[in-house]
């Protein structure tokens, strides 16, 4: 009883305390808590602060016999700060009144859930909305997702990922903006302002922004394997996106379970001291990944877990997600001296200070509404978005012949696995979206949605299976006028855990191209699939192309909507698709060698080139067909001298030459000709998406900057170099430099 007494009275006077603040601004919220932390933390024992850095999932079990089924004793005893993988407002408000009413200072927990794209409504995958550039909808989507998450008692999402990745290889290039740093963090820039919001509110939620760093460069694309890389390399491609998030906010970084440069992510000091905390200035503070800090024993760097979660913490790593251990092992490490009571301070003070500012000591059961949570979730608003997001995000490949869109007067064969599919639509990471089939739309409900004149028929599974469906399948072909073939990757094909080295057309898929090609109707292919594939035969053998991605809960509407011209496609791809799995990695902003393929050469055998293939890519960053056609005039620049107090102006007016209305993606590349260090051959640092009527002619121009040029040189100083520098203006990356102009001091 006098426990309860003592932890109602503490609780209340630090509740009282924060009831009648003015939250103006980030810097004075923080000041107004800090006298608050000190108090809590003076009366908190040694085992309640190693609590708050101890974090425990509730369910889901990834991988055996690490979940720890005790996790609820361990809240009433004060030995966890926070729950993943509780959802629901009527279970996380029963797991907050352990915390808050049967503990001895009642401090509130914090409740995390990977949100990726979306919570119920699902929106396309993150690959895929970064193929829409369009920043508005992206922070939109991201704001979405708060709503229905936080309606649910979460405050915290793992996520937005902003790995740069180059090699589709990797599973996990599904839940990233794609390869280009520029594009990356103006998109994790949103995503965290479209999360976060305003903290004090109580329908934002904690960004986690992972994973720190250059995860997306694991070695021959396997998941959880090396990354070795110069420091110039990792300054100038892989940490901006990280930088960008954390200057919107970003109120946590999440460590990454790959080493860099011999050292373990979760255990690298020169990462989130020396980088995060104090080169940056980060105030936040930084979970691990799933079990990392057990994993540094397996890498080879620590002798045992006490060792690990030694390594750990002191480089920087304040909470252990799922591990247990900081709770099994740290009061040992620190008896010993081996963690200073000071540092466990610092992280528990950044950890309260997070509940703080997610305003739970003033009522800790203020996200557990079970009204709002009937009200929000897959709202007629939310569905509207997510078939909005899916359109805008898909990608038109190919279309030969003007096959599309199609005319509504043809009789359709829909053909091919994923054509009546309710499951992988969703992609990877797809939270709660498979508990309402319901809201879910596969591409034959879009299809029967519009009364199209269509008959279906599954052909092949999309692994294995056999091919006694071909029949079926071609029988209808011959009876239409235009062959749809939905055809892609499983959901598990794609993301965490799920690197290939195959990437074409899996199972059947190909023969059952190949098989319906032989009726002579024209074959339109929709792709699904969480990274780019080798569609070299595919390019060869089909008529038209749509990548759609995962598309989300509405992707069935919006994959009818494109096809039918209801919607232009205005997307672009933010990531080369390669020719073959041969020319991996492959990236627009590579470097060039002392002997490049693309230019004059006295012996052209002897350059940097495949024997078997082009080094073009089969579809460039950047690249995305319309229903129309846009023509672009000449680029001009007001001036062709840039200075550190000066700008120049790239102009160039586009007209709308085709048939239909549409949107177009405007991209600005520039060259650094010459260098301290070498330059990329080329590099976007500018984009505008515009809408054009047909027949339509506006100008777009770029203001061009002395930060636009900046690099990080081998003194690791970010600056610019005076000299010559080129520029183009066009649809895609793949595209001529047209103007020069020079940068003088």
């Amino acid at each position: 009883m006098f426990k309860r007494i003592y932890r109602y009275i503490i609780f209340s006077m630090i509740s009282m305390s924060c009831k009648n603040e003015v939250r103006e601004s980030s810097v004075m919220i923080q000041g107004s808590h800090e006298s608050k932390i000190d108090t809590l933390l003076s009366k908190m024992t040694l085992d309640e602060k190693i609590g708050q850095t101890v974090m425990y999932s509730s369910g889901m079990d990834i991988t055996g016999p690490v979940l720890d089924k005790n996790y609820k004793n361990y809240i009433k005893n004060g030995q966890v700060g926070a729950v993943f993988n509780a959802t629901g407002a009527a279970y996380t408000r029963k797991l907050q009144k352990m915390a808050v009413e049967e503990t001895r200072l009642g401090i509130p927990l914090l409740f995390g859930y990977d949100v990726i794209h979306g919570y119920k409504t699902i929106f396309p995958i993150p690959l895929a909305e970064s193929c829409s550039w369009d920043l508005g909808l992206m922070e939109q989507t991201a704001r979405t997702a708060a709503l229905e998450c936080t309606a649910v008692g979460l405050h915290w999402t793992f996520a937005p990922m902003v790995d740069i990745s180059r090699d589709p290889r990797w599973g996990r290039v599904s839940e990233g903006a794609g390869e280009d740093t520029y594009l990356g963090s103006l998109i994790a820039k949103v995503r965290v302002k479209g999360f976060q919001g305003n903290l004090s509110d109580n329908n934002t939620v904690l960004a986690c922004v992972k994973h720190f760093a250059a995860y997306g460069a694991a070695q021959g694309g396997r998941d959880y394997h090396t990354v070795d890389m110069s420091e110039t390399m990792l300054r100038n491609v892989y940490l901006p996106p990280f930088k960008a998030a954390l200057d919107e906010g970003a109120a946590t970084f999440m460590t990454a379970f790959n080493e860099l440069n011999g050292i373990p992510a979760t255990g690298n000091k020169f990462l989130f001291e020396d980088i995060l905390r104090k080169e940056w200035g980060f105030n936040g503070f930084v979970v691990t990944d799933y079990t990392a800090i057990n994993e540094m024993v397996a890498h080879g760097y620590a002798r045992d877990l006490k060792h690990a979660g030694e390594l750990a913490f002191n480089a920087g790593s304040d909470m252990d997600m799922q591990g247990g251990v900081y709770k099994n092992h740290m009061k040992q490490s620190i008896e010993e001296g081996k963690i200073e009571v000071e540092r466990l301070d610092e992280a528990v003070r950044d950890i309260l200070r997070m509940k703080f500012e997610l305003g739970l000591f003033d009522d800790p059961y203020r996200y557990c509404d079970e009204t709002k949570e009937e009200k929000l979730i897959l709202s007629k608003a939310h569905l509207k978005l997510a078939r909005e997001a899916a359109r805008k995000s898909i990608v038109l490949l190919k279309n030969e012949n003007k096959a599309l869109p199609i005319d509504n007067s043809k009789k359709i064969a829909l053909i091919g696995p994923l054509a009546d599919d309710q499951d992988h639509i969703l992609g990877s990471w797809a939270a709660h979206g498979h508990k309402n089939t319901d809201a879910i739309v596969s591409v034959k409900e879009g299809f029967e949605a519009r009364a199209i004149n269509f008959e279906y028929a599954k052909g092949c599974d999309i692994i294995g299976g056999d091919k006694s469906g071909f029949n079926k399948a071609k029988a209808i072909a011959k009876a239409s006028d235009v062959v749809v073939m939905v055809m892609g990757e499983a959901e598990s094909m794609s993301g965490e855990a799920a690197s290939r080295t195959n990437i074409n057309l899996p199972g059947h898929q190909q023969a059952l191209i190949a098989e319906i090609k032989k009726t002579g109707k024209p074959i339109i292919l929709v792709l699904m699939s969480g990274r780019p594939l080798d569609l070299s035969w595919e390019n060869e053998t089909v008529d038209a192309i749509v990548e759609a991605w995962f598309p989300g809960t509405r992707g069935g509407h919006a994959i009818a909507d494109v096809l039918y011209g209801v919607y232009n496609p205005s997307g672009k791809l933010t990531v080369t698709f390669p020719r073959n799995v041969g020319q991996i990695p492959i990236f627009y902003n590579q470097k060039n060698t002392g002997r490049p393929a693309d230019v004059e050469n006295p012996d052209p055998r002897y350059v940097s080139k495949y024997l078997d293939v082009d080094n073009s890519p089969l579809y460039p960053f950047g690249y995305g067909l319309s229903y129309t056609t846009f023509k672009y005039g000449d680029t001009t620049l007001d001036t062709n001298i840039l200075t550190l107090n000066s700008t120049i102006t790239a102009s160039v007016t586009i007209t709308n030459t085709g048939d239909y209305d549409g949107e177009e993606i405007v991209q600005l590349y520039i060259k650094d000709v010459v260098g301290s260090i070498t330059r990329p051959v080329k590099e976007l640092k500018g984009f505008q998406k515009i809408f054009l009527k047909k027949g339509e002619t506006k100008q777009v121009d770029f203001i061009i900057k002395v930060n636009d040029l900046k690099f990080y040189n081998h003194q690791m100083e970010f600056n610019c170099e005076p000299g010559d520098y080129e520029l183009f203006i066009a649809g895609s990356s793949n595209h001529k430099f047209t103007n020069k102009f020079s940068f003088e001091l």
